[in-house]
């Protein structure tokens, strides 16, 4: 792909035209020639996002505590420079493929495809140029549960690696009950594979402010996969109970992250897939996170079948966000959604293949409270 250096106005637009801001920004863009954009929601509670159409990603997430204030809740960079040399993956919108692929290698009907390897040996997050680092096509629309955002992208045959040509359409939803629904949808013109998912990462008593150890964490879900020294599934499904992996009842997340666990060092703490408890595809609860300095509860409920629990371990300060603050060790938590890695690799674990005529579907929805 050829890129050329252009020089945006980087907008805020509230839903229904309650505000606008505008910022200079030198970004690289491709030759599709998207506009670059910001889009903002808002609710009739004063819960309000802000989302741009680089990588899908939710740039901001603000959300009242027990006494009504307002806090952003998610990490992330006030210039699109800064979103452009990351790699965390701030707030980003994954795919093709979720999570990891072992050694960007996987057979499909007899033919084996080479992805993209960027993470060690293995290919993470659909690889360099995976949808994070992709432009979508944007609109906003008012509707009678709330503030939305479209976005859509087409990704080409073999484009990173993938076969096919898969169309994607994913819808952020701001409702009036404090939740944030995000819906995907994808079709494809050949078999390939879809794992998609959203890469927000949170700190509950607002992003830049101290690590996420004191936050309670409840995960529904019996059995997690324990992972090899690449971070790939062994293949095994190993209880959770009597390990430090058991979150059935809501517990701090420091209570167990360094015990001396094998799995906990080679994660450097948590970095690993929960099977979740559920025996269909409808929506169902994940799990539930609250702090109490702040008051506020999240609750994660997702039609998936697993969720990725990651504590920040590999953030060391280098990362400056908004205004300036370095994100620490352990200073947020993500919570994917997602069948599980290396998925094409292993016959035993849940399909991730899709076929033309069929439609991938699938909805996470976050919901905000307050502790009562």
């Amino acid at each position: 792909m050829k890129w050329a250096l252009f020089t945006f106005m980087f907008g805020t637009l509230i839903s229904c035209g309650r505000e606008k801001k505008e910022t200079n920004f030198t970004v690289l863009q491709d030759n599709s020639s998207i506009p670059l954009t910001l889009y903002s929601l808002q609710n009739t509670s004063n819960l309000k996002m802000t989302v741009t159409n680089f990588g899908g990603r939710i740039v901001s997430l603000w959300v009242p505590d027990k006494d009504g204030k307002l806090d952003d809740i998610v990490l992330g960079y006030d210039s699109l420079e800064e979103y452009l040399l990351d790699n965390s993956y701030f707030g980003s919108l994954i795919g093709r493929y979720a999570n990891r692929v072992a050694k960007g290698k996987f057979l499909l009907e007899g033919k084996e495809f080479q992805l993209p390897v960027n993470n060690g040996v293995n290919t993470l997050h659909g690889g360099p140029k995976g949808f994070h680092n992709v432009f979508w096509e944007a609109k906003t629309v008012s509707t009678e549960t709330g503030s939305r955002l479209e976005l859509n992208y087409l990704s080409k045959d073999g484009e990173a690696g993938f076969p096919g040509n898969l169309s994607v359409k994913v819808v952020y939803t701001l409702t009036d009950l404090n939740e944030l629904v995000i819906d995907y949808e994808a079709i494809t013109d050949q078999i390939t594979i879809v794992n998609l998912t959203d890469h927000s990462y949170f700190n509950l008593n607002g992003e830049g402010r101290g690590d996420i150890l004191n936050h309670q964490l409840m995960l529904n879900a019996n059995l997690y996969c324990p992972i090899d020294d690449t971070s790939i599934p062994t293949g095994e499904f190993r209880p959770v109970i009597g390990t430090p992996f058991d979150f059935l009842k809501p517990h701090s997340i420091d209570e167990f992250i360094d015990q001396l666990d094998p799995q906990l060092k080679i994660g450097k703490g948590y970095d690993h897939n929960w099977v979740l408890n559920k025996d269909s595809n409808e929506l169902s609860l994940a799990a539930r996170v609250s702090e109490s300095a702040s008051g506020r509860v999240m609750e994660l409920w997702t039609t998936d079948i697993g969720v990725q629990f990651y504590s920040g371990n590999f953030l060391d300060g280098s990362n400056k966000g908004k205004v300036g603050k370095p994100y620490n060790f352990r200073s947020a938590i993500c919570l994917e959604t997602q069948h599980f890695p290396d998925t094409p690799n292993k016959e035993h674990f849940p399909p991730v293949v899709l076929r033309p005529g069929e439609i991938y579907k699938k909805s996470t929805v976050y919901k905000f409270s307050i502790i009562k």
